[in-house]
């Protein structure tokens, strides 16, 4: 049974980013921003509605900052190829740009420049699991399997880390970012991914002073959970 008020993280926060799919196994969804000016308030709509890639399997239920369903739909697991569902923190930003570039001073969240060095790692069995970690800072590399945060193609030119699995429970999924998408309807790994321009204009939106949120979910499930979690 979902909570008949809204979460305190929800309650809290000043920024949302509301990607809602049709269906479980949609790999394309619409992501809508949201913003208020003090928590509780009533959420207003901020620029235009974005398409957006999800993962190649469609959506699961991961593991963030909604109440426990009770429902039968999938869970996320490792590897599966499905965004995770649900309402989760927005925590960093990383990119290829470097720490003294004009983006980098412009982030209000966090920022993790990507050098060769930075990896996030998805082996269940490293003591790192879904961390993004300086491996030049690591005493022992324990991990068969990583994302390379400096890639060749442009999809990690810029993005936002978001907060899946912040426990890190080995196997409940890694590694989840907003990121640039290969093309528009391209599905992803698990992520979701936009276009440069418009990931871009987002993630120098996003401001940590307002505590933001990704909320995504099937369009149903939307409905089902809007009033009782306080979604716009």
């Amino acid at each position: 049974m979902a909570e008949s008020s809204p979460t305190p993280p929800l309650a809290s926060s000043r920024q949302l980013l509301v990607v809602t799919a049709s269906d479980w196994a949609s790999t394309t969804a619409t992501l809508q921003r949201y913003a208020r000016d003090e928590p509780n308030a009533v959420w207003h709509a901020y620029g235009s509605p974005i398409k957006v890639s999800l993962g190649r399997a469609g959506l699961a239920w991961g593991s963030g900052l909604h109440p426990a369903t009770g429902r039968g739909q999938p869970a996320k697991r490792e590897g599966d190829g499905r965004a995770p569902a649900g309402i989760f923190a927005i925590s960093a930003l990383f990119g290829e740009a470097n720490a003294g570039s004009p983006f980098a001073q412009s982030a209000r969240l966090p920022y993790l420049c990507a050098t060769g060095d930075l990896k996030c790692v998805d082996d269940p069995a490293s003591r790192h699991y879904n961390r993004v970690v300086d491996q030049r800072t690591v005493d022992t590399v324990d991990w068969n399997s990583h994302e390379e945060m400096r890639r060749t193609d442009e999809r990690y030119a810029i993005g936002a880390v978001i907060a899946h699995n912040s426990e890190c429970r080995p196997a409940a999924g890694s590694c989840i970012f907003l990121h640039v998408w290969q093309a528009e309807g391209v599905p992803t790994a698990g992520c979701t991914a936009a276009a440069l321009a418009e990931l871009s204009e987002i993630c120098l939106w996003l401001d940590a002073a307002a505590c933001p949120l990704l909320v995504q979910l099937p369009a149903a499930e939307y409905r089902r959970y809007q009033v009782a979690w306080g979604l716009p």
